[in-house]
Parts: structure tokens; sequence; C-alpha cells
């Protein structure tokens, strides 16, 4: 499937060598004011090239708004926005075309599909996450209009973790990070990895202020599964905790549950989600990216004919996906809670009389 979301639904189209990417948004409410430049920002915000901390590959990602927009608004069809390849080398990937990289979804895509593009991963490279961040734009657009708010950061690389959270100061970090006081240390990791040409894995941290009570269908829609199912979609990621995650299962009941008085939760270890649906609290999410398969290190592997062979990677990686992961997560959180916004509007009969009531 390349579509998600079941009323703000986005499909994405493209691959990494191919003409261009881009994404179909439909189910937009008419009326929102589109802001063009506030999209391209967030595309600047993960687009490849920018420090050593990133992949080499130079491409403006620039995005281009085909259909949907009339006068600046949204008109209530679907929005269509394509980003054109304009920085491809494939011939980096001529002497792996027959092999599978360890890491890689080549080797699964080759087993479904009879077929794959070799050329950077085809349909299966991190650079489709660019078009889930232009849709993820338009719902940060609509849910800014609602004054909810979503923020994200790297607070841990290869094992180096943050001590303290300062989402502020994510936009002047090179890597996103989340405490300056262990950026340094976080930076050097990933260029001795880099130098070593291996790669590191991280954790992000995304934050969805001021979302209101109720969001989420229960009992297969819920909140926390569609946001686990977001996130996972996106390339290396292995792990996903809502609140204190796995940390929950070591402790007692009366340690971990959020105890209620008149102004609110004394705590959030449910993460702002209870029985699925979201309780008016901060929704935390931590997001486990693996290391970037795509490492310039000899590695045993197999060709199409499961003929053993040694792989050696040429071409431009990031050393560390979960940097510009953190965006990608941050635009997948918004989409899922626009979806929620939109599908959570008919559930009371009260909702109906507002709207349609004589």
């Amino acid at each position: 499937m390349n579509s998600f979301g079941k009323r703000f639904v986005f499909t994405t189209f493209g691959e990494s060598h191919g003409k261009a990417i881009g994404c179909v948004i439909d189910g937009v409410p008419a009326g929102l004011t589109l802001d063009e430049s506030m999209i391209q920002k967030e595309l600047d915000r993960r687009k490849p090239g920018q420090n050593a901390f990133a992949t080499a590959r130079k491409e403006a990602d620039r995005v281009e708004i085909l259909s949907g927009v009339f006068e600046g608004k949204t008109t209530g069809t679907p929005i269509a926005m394509v980003i054109f390849n304009t920085n491809q080398k494939s011939k980096d990937y001529s002497n792996i075309k027959d092999l599978f990289r360890p890491g890689h979804a080549d080797f699964t895509y080759f087993h479904k599909y009879g077929i794959r593009d070799y050329r950077g991963g085809g349909r299966s490279s991190a650079r489709e996450t660019a078009a889930r961040v232009a849709a993820g734009a338009v719902a940060k657009l609509m849910l800014a209009e609602l004054g909810i708010t979503i923020k994200s950061g790297v607070m841990e690389i290869d094992g180096i973790h943050a001590n303290r959270i300062d989402f502020d100061y994510v936009p002047e970090s090179e890597i996103y990070a989340l405490d300056p006081s262990v950026e340094s240390a976080q930076k050097e990791a990933i260029l001795n990895a880099k130098k070593a040409h291996d790669s590191v894995g991280g954790v992000t941290l995304v934050k969805i202020f001021n979302a209101p009570v109720g969001l989420g269908e229960p009992i297969y829609y819920k909140l926390d599964a569609l946001l686990a199912d977001a996130m996972m979609s996106i390339n290396a990621v292995k792990g996903v905790e809502i609140g204190e995650g796995m940390r929950a299962a070591s402790k007692k009941g009366s340690q971990n549950n959020d105890q209620i008085t008149p102004k609110g939760f004394e705590t959030n270890y449910s993460g702002g989600i209870l029985g699925g649906i979201s309780n008016g609290d901060d929704i935390e999410i931590k997001v486990y990216f693996k290391p970037t398969p795509s490492i310039f290190q000899k590695q045993r592997t197999v060709d199409i004919h499961n003929n053993e062979t040694v792989c050696e990677l040429k071409g431009r990686h990031d050393p560390c996906v979960a940097i510009r992961g953190s965006v990608v997560a941050e635009a997948m959180a918004a989409l899922v809670i626009a979806d929620m916004l939109l599908l959570n509007m008919g559930r009371k009969m009260s909702d109906l009389h507002r709207i349609y009531g004589k």
C-alpha cells in the first residue's frame, strides 16, 4: 500500500532515482490557508547534503503544488505536490544491480515482486520520505489553526543519551540534538563511524502539544496503534514507545499510574494516551532507528541466483539516519493527528446538531 489515513489520506509516488517523487493528499478541508513557504521550510529541514552528518547527495527538494489550491486557499479537492530529483548518480549502483545489500530491502522486494529498482533502492529508499514531509506540512498548517503543535529532536545517538530535553535548541543544532551538553559527543560518534566506513543508530523524541481529549478510534484504530504504525513505516525504524514504553513493564501499577487531580494528571507515564484515546496531556513518542545499512565495508551476501559473493557499496549515504528521520517522524505524527481530528468530528449527536442543526 502507498496510501495512509482514513479521512486525511495521502499517497506518495516516485523512486529515489526516478524523475520525481511526490504526494497526493485527499480530505484536506476547504478554506485552509496554504503557506507554500512553510511547506518548503519543512522540506529544507529534511533535505540531504546540508552538512557532514548527512548524505552528500545535493537535492534542492523544491516543491511544486499542482492542484487543490486557489488564491492561497485549499479548495477541498486533492492536493498534488511534486519534487523533481536533480542529483541522481545511478552509476554508483551498477556494481550491485544483481546483489542483495545486507540490511536493505533488496532481498525482500526482489522475492516479493521478482524485480527491483537497484538505483538507490528505488521505492524502498528513504528518498520517498520527502513526500511525507510535504504532506505532513499541510497537516501541520491545519493543526496550527487549532493550536496544536508538534516538535521533534534527537535524544540518543550511538548510545549517547540526552540528559535533558530542550526543543528550543533543536533548530540551532546540525544534528537536531535535544541536549547541547552531549551534542559534541554525539557528533563525534557519527564522524568516527563515518571515518570507519560504518554507521550508527539513534532515538528520536516526538512530542505533540495541546491535542484535545478524545482522539482515537477504539478498538482497531487506536491513536497509539496508528502512531506506532506511522512511525514503523519510516525507513530504518525498528521500535516505537509511547510514554514510558517498555520501562512500564518493569514497574508496579502504583508507580506507573498517572494519578488525577482537578487540575489534571500528576504525571504523564501514559504518554498522553489511555485506552487508545488521547487524554489531553502531551503525547510523547520515542522512535528507534537502526544504524544506516548502507556502509562502505565489504560484506558477505548472495546475488539474485543465490551465488555467494561480496557486497562493496559506492554512493552517498547518511551515517546516521535518525537525524533527518526525526523530521519525517514529526511529519507522520502530524498526519495521524489530522486524520484523527477529522474522524472524531461526528462521534456524538451534539456534534452533528452543532453543524447541521436548525
